[in-house]
């Protein structure tokens, strides 16, 4: 029986004082050299982007062969169970990120397990809940995306604005991803959706999907990660979005800023930015990067620069998404000392934090909205108004919605009910759909007794799993139908 969660958030210094103390950190580049893999690993090498992606790590046999002896038996095992049994990611991991974990120390199999960045990046069997690995409402495609498919790859959900999945790789594989259900190759418990136009012609209609609808003024560029795609054919996309009068904001997604900032400070690729943030200034359009970094330690002087790149170049903002996860950066001085870090040391805007969508497997990082709403008011004054980030939740079929802005709470159940303004692209015939309440669901562990009880009558533990897997057949087969 699962017990409830003691909450971490938010626990301020009674004793007097202030609750969060600033201290000014600067940044460091761990010495790669302490691992094993990386000892006679130059620093030109380092710095290369090639070589960065030559040596990401893809299994386990690649992990052991970095690390050596420094991790037991029991962590490889622990890893293999979640590969086999629940992994919703395939493993990637850039020497980069790898380097950021345990990073001023020699790491050992303690460490590693505790470990913030390891524990989102590289998840174990051992990290997941076992009563409810994942939320009875949890479903591949949490937010829709697909459902919401214009054009391949072309999400119209917003009025004014689109999400543009130019691919469905990246250079790093994160385990909570939102859009596990497309990115990345298969696991064994995940057989992912395939993009199955050819890019050119996926640009294409893109483009003519823009080019024939006015209202859309700001497209995020995505994927996967934009990072992956060749930066000519990059640029020559950006430069199309350029061309079209109605495009006022441009944002590129991109965690390689963070996990692979070598990419960004490529010389190809710093000359083409350059090109077009003129092209953008020229004509009066916003172009921004928008990176995912979630725990200061992934910060390094090498993510500084590179972002530093980006907006001399021209870029008019680099800006940071973060996702809010239990064991990563939930308490009010993880969130600070991050945002301090982004904003003070590394050139980067702290924007949102998002708490972690309801896809399987996930339980063990997400937060209440509760708990989300405790640490905004937590980080509230510390930071420059303007990098103060707001704590957000993507609630499925609404959008992004402040945490402190739901209708209405049902604290005992978990269920949070939400409003919205405008009609997503799938609802523009629903007359219902700006009176309706949406609801959203805390993880069943956090909630009282009493609740958990009513979770249990309802959803049965044991049946979670067939839930979780008949959701994802009927949400694939709405698609299907759809997009037919």
């Amino acid at each position: 029986m699962a017990e409830q969660v003691e909450s971490t958030v938010g626990q301020g210094d009674d004793a007097g004082g202030q609750p969060y103390e600033y201290r000014r950190v600067e940044l460091v580049e761990p010495d790669w050299t302490r691992l094993p893999g990386f000892a006679d690993v130059t620093a030109a090498q380092w710095r290369s982007a090639q070589w960065q992606r030559a040596h990401c790590v893809k299994n386990i046999k690649q992990l052991r062969q970095l690390m050596g002896d420094l991790l037991d038996e029991k962590f490889y095992d622990d890893l293999a169970a979640d590969q086999e049994q629940h992994a919703t990611m395939s493993m990637l991991l850039p020497p980069q990120m790898l380097n950021t974990m345990v990073p001023h120390e020699v790491p050992d199999t303690d460490a590693f397990y505790t470990d913030p960045v390891r524990r989102y990046m590289l998840p174990v069997a051992s990290d997941r809940r076992a009563d409810w690995p994942s939320h009875p409402h949890a479903t591949r495609d949490s937010l829709h995306e697909h459902d919401m498919w214009v054009a391949e790859g072309l999400t119209h959900r917003y009025p004014t604005k689109v999400l543009a999945e130019l691919l469905s790789t990246c250079p790093q594989y994160c385990g909570h991803c939102t859009r596990m259900d497309l990115v990345g190759n298969s696991t064994p418990t995940i057989d992912k959706l395939r993009l199955t136009g050819k890019p050119v012609d996926r640009y294409d209609a893109i483009i003519n999907y823009l080019q024939q609808h006015p209202e859309v003024r700001d497209v995020v560029v995505s994927g996967g990660d934009v990072a992956n795609v060749p930066w000519k054919n990059l640029e020559a996309f950006l430069m199309r979005l350029l061309a079209i009068d109605t495009i006022r904001d441009i944002r590129l997604a991109t965690k390689a800023l963070m996990g692979m900032p070598q990419h960004w400070l490529a010389p190809d690729v710093v000359e083409g930015l350059e090109r077009v943030a003129r092209t953008a200034h020229r004509r009066g359009v916003n172009l921004a990067i928008h990176t995912h970094v979630n725990h200061v330690n992934s910060l390094t002087p090498l993510v500084a620069e590179a972002a530093r790149t980006a907006l001399d170049v021209g870029v008019r903002d680099v800006r940071n998404q973060g996702v809010l996860m239990r064991g990563v950066n939930a308490t009010d001085t993880d969130l600070l000392d991050l945002c301090f870090g982004l904003q003070g040391e590394a050139n980067i805007l702290p924007y949102y934090f998002y708490m972690c969508d309801m896809i399987p497997n996930a339980e063990h990082w997400r937060v209440s909205v509760a708990e989300a709403q405790h640490l905004q008011h937590a980080i509230m004054g510390y930071l420059p108004g303007y990098a103060t980030p707001r704590i957000v939740c993507d609630v499925p079929f609404v959008g992004k919605r402040w945490v402190h802005m739901l209708a209405d709470y049902d604290r005992e159940r978990g269920i949070s009910y939400w409003t919205k303004n405008y009609r997503t692209g799938i609802e523009l015939d629903d007359p219902d759909a700006l009176q309706r309440r949406y609801p959203f669901y805390d993880p069943i562990y956090t909630l009282p007794e009493s609740g958990q009880q009513w979770w249990r009558d309802n959803f049965p533990p044991d049946t979670a799993a067939a839930a979780d897997a008949a959701a994802a057949s009927r949400q694939a087969a709405e698609r299907d139908a759809v997009h037919a």
